[in-house]
């Protein structure tokens, strides 16, 4: 399904919790390299990641990051921090909902850029702060925002764990968490395909679209070392969340879950 060889002794597409650090998409490394390796990908894909994400999907994550915000319900009075979000596609959204400030943190300095650029394209002068940091050790003050979301991003960190503690640290009691992510298919007809498309299809349109099938491949295979939604919704649980909830969406391929800061 790859052109990665993996190690004998391990299949790759088979998560063990907590060993997120040690792939890097099909590929063992040194957990001490991925933040690296990550960064270095959405360095290559950032001034494209946008049109990606929409010949990725088909347009669907949009569809996906409006029921996003459906679930976190804007308020004036909120603040909301969007972790791996540089592009600004949350941060806009919530704003644009009525929800009060938004923080965008993003490991990648390009990512962040393209943010601040599309604001300034869409007249988003105030409203929204950006800042580069790690999921894993957030600039952020403890107890300070009232909702965190992570789209698209949490199956990059090097230790999910690390990064979903880190969320239950800065949000308030009573706010929540929300994770919007690629998951895992739950309907055997379309796992075949999307198995096609991933390792087949997305690959080619990363090296005709954006001149890096590398990056792509990696991208979908991130995907598959992705846990599952239930042993996700443990790992959540675990960081002291209540309320865990899962919602699929099209039957699968990604997932929103959600808990509440206890």
């Amino acid at each position: 399904m790859s052109d990665r060889t993996p190690p004998s002794s391990a299949d790759p597409q088979k998560p063990v919790s907590g060993a997120e650090g040690n792939w890097f998409g099909f590929t063992p490394v040194d957990p001490a390299a991925k933040s690296g390796l990550v960064r270095a990908v959405f360095d290559s894909v950032a001034t494209n990641y946008d049109l990606m994400n929409d010949l990725m999907s088909g347009g669907i994550h949009r569809l996906w990051k409006d029921t996003l915000m459906e679930m976190v319900a804007p308020k004036p009075d909120m603040t909301l921090l969007d972790v791996a979000g540089g592009t600004g596609d949350i941060a806009f959204r919530f704003l644009k909902r009525g929800g009060g400030a938004a923080v965008v943190c993003d490991i990648t300095e390009a990512m962040v850029r393209v943010g601040r650029d599309r604001a300034i394209d869409r007249n988003i002068l105030s409203g929204v702060q950006w800042t580069v940091g790690d999921a894993e050790r957030l600039p952020i003050a403890s107890r300070s925002v009232d909702a965190y979301t992570i789209a698209f991003g949490l199956r990059n960190v090097t230790r999910i764990d690390e990064a979903i503690k880190e969320a239950h640290r800065v949000l308030k009691p009573g706010g929540k968490f929300y994770c919007l992510e690629f998951s895992h298919v739950v309907l055997p007809g379309l796992r075949e395909l999307y198995d096609t498309y991933s390792f087949r299809i997305l690959p080619v349109m990363g090296r005709v679209v954006a001149k890096d099938e590398a990056s792509y491949r990696y991208l979908a295979e991130s995907i598959r070392r992705f846990p599952k939604q239930e042993d996700l919704a443990r790992r959540i649980e675990a960081a002291g969340f209540g309320a865990v909830r899962v919602r699929n969406l099209t039957g699968g391929i990604a997932a929103i879950h959600s808990g509440w800061r206890i």
